[in-house]
């Protein structure tokens, strides 16, 4: 038997994203190009509450506070509550006084973690689960227990959302407001990742126990939702074969006041011959009684990211993180004449013939971009530099412009690539920026506006800048000036020194 079909909805969304995304490349010279991609980031996510549109029953909240209390993780002496935050679902509250800088707010006995191990360990499923991905055999633990009426974890499998405002679960109408961005992109390829990985349990655990795994619990969809769960709730240091849902403290949401990226979950034990372990929350600032325990989920993290991970952007003046960004793939095409020179030039200084790029509004060009685009468009009479002769130095000549030639196509690409970009997207920056003062503006639609509005600033940042650079040409220094130069055969003013003629 083979798995069951997709979903409507799950299906047309993959198609709709399959269909939508495109790359646009560019083309110059001896087959080298330049193109558009995003490059995949599985299984590092952090706890997330943003996600949470919906309000919580108080009666599934008060049945949570209940269990914390009667597993003595929530008493009169832990300084903070699990608490209905205004338009971010629940969050935690420092209750009864103020909470200092540095202080730990609560500690979750491992006892009470959702966890690969316990999975593994699980007496039904865990002989399923032994060879599964870690992230995998979590979500049929979290799958397995909801389908649970009994469940130890029941109050707090209750309070977790339905719903996610993540991308992944946009209708086909929300996601047509992402047409032309990378993002889209991505989410094709987290729904193919999670498509395949479903697939091949439905075929090896799900299908062949009946009488264990009831196909309408454990459905794709519900399999999407448990990943977006733990994409949104889970942090370092508990990853990889620790990875963890750990009750209260995923409740933290995310501080955009916050400038520092340092951890706030941190493993700790105690007891020496019994010895016990506890994930705690440490408040990384102070807060007044009735504020909320925050936490950075990402200083360096793009709005496209955040808004994958956590359903949520950042794009209000309160931010201190720069989150718009772009991903520049740069590839030596294997019909460049001289691809294998190329090949090893680039490998000898860690590369390879794809390399991406992260571009990030105004903080310039990464490192080895320009260098890596003067090896792709190296051709012609400029050639002589990929001779065995220059291999071990070529590399620090093209830390700066070769001629004038190889300048001017690299820049012409990289103009004509903003370009192709920028006219994909269905709407202007203008028109993004206005979307982004409509106070009546859905958080989907606003989530659409600000990943394209990001990723159309860097865009138009970069193609000003080779734009400028192109107009500048006449004004480098070329690698034919330089070496005459370091010959003494021309003078600071560029001109040839007199002895040269003589004779």
């Amino acid at each position: 038997m083979i798995a069951p079909s997709l979903s409507a909805h799950y299906a047309s969304t993959l198609a709709l994203c399959r269909a939508r995304h495109h790359q646009p490349a560019l083309h110059h010279g001896d087959g080298w190009r330049t193109s558009v991609s995003v490059r995949p980031t599985c299984f590092s996510s952090y706890a997330s509450a943003m996600s949470q549109a919906s309000c919580i029953a108080t009666s599934r909240l008060d049945a949570f506070k209940t269990w914390l209390t009667e597993q003595g993780v929530l008493s009169s002496n832990i300084p903070v509550i699990p608490q209905q935050v205004e338009n971010q679902g629940l969050g935690i509250v420092a209750k009864g006084r103020s909470v200092a800088q540095n202080e730990d707010v609560l500690s979750v006995p491992q006892e009470l973690w959702m966890s690969v191990a316990v999975a593994r360990l699980h007496p039904t499923i865990g002989p399923f689960c032994q060879n599964l991905r870690p992230w995998v055999a979590l979500a049929l633990l979290l799958l397995y227990e909801k389908a649970m009426p009994s469940s130890f974890w029941r109050p707090y499998i209750d309070i977790l959302p339905d719903t996610l405002d993540s991308p992944l679960f946009w209708s086909n109408e929300e996601l047509m407001q992402l047409e032309g961005t990378q993002l889209l992109g991505s989410i094709s390829g987290y729904l193919q990742h999670v498509d395949s990985e479903y697939t091949t349990l439905f075929q090896e655990v799900i299908e062949p126990n009946p009488g264990i795994f009831n196909t309408s619990l454990f459905s794709r969809d519900l399999f999407l939702w448990a990943f977006g769960i733990l994409r949104s709730r889970t942090f370092p240091p508990l990853t990889g074969d620790e990875l963890a849902l750990v009750p209260f403290a995923d409740l933290v949401n995310h501080g955009m006041v916050l400038n520092m990226d340092g951890p706030s979950w941190e493993k700790k034990s105690s007891g020496f011959f019994d010895r016990r372990e506890y994930l705690t929350l440490r408040a990384p600032i102070s807060v007044k009684e009735g504020e909320q325990i925050v936490m950075q989920y990402g200083k360096v993290k793009s709005n496209g990211k955040l808004a994958v991970d956590y359903g949520f952007v950042e794009c209000g003046p309160k931010t201190t993180a720069i989150r718009d960004s772009f991903t520049l793939t740069l590839e030596i095409a294997e019909s460049d004449r001289f691809f294998d020179d190329k090949i090893d030039i680039a490998e000898l200084n860690g590369l390879s013939a794809i390399v991406y790029f992260d571009l990030v509004y105004e903080q310039g060009l990464p490192d080895n971009m320009l260098p890596f685009l003067r090896l792709i468009a190296l051709s012609g009479t400029d050639a002589f530099l990929l001779e065995a002769l220059f291999r071990n130095s070529v590399w620090d000549h093209l830390q700066l412009p070769v001629s004038r030639v190889n300048e001017e196509a690299v820049c012409k690409a990289i103009v004509d690539g903003c370009h192709v970009a920028l006219t994909s997207y269905p709407s202007t920056i203008d028109e993004d920026l206005n979307l982004l003062q409509d106070i009546e503006l859905s958080p989907r639609l606003k989530i659409a506006a600000a990943i394209r509005l990001g990723e159309k600033r860097v865009l138009q940042e970069l193609q000003l800048l080779f734009e400028t650079r192109l107009q500048e040409l006449h004004k480098l220094e070329y690698y034919a000036e330089r070496r005459l130069r370091n010959l003494g055969l021309m003078d600071d003013k560029g001109d040839l020194t007199p002895w040269v003629f003589e004779g």
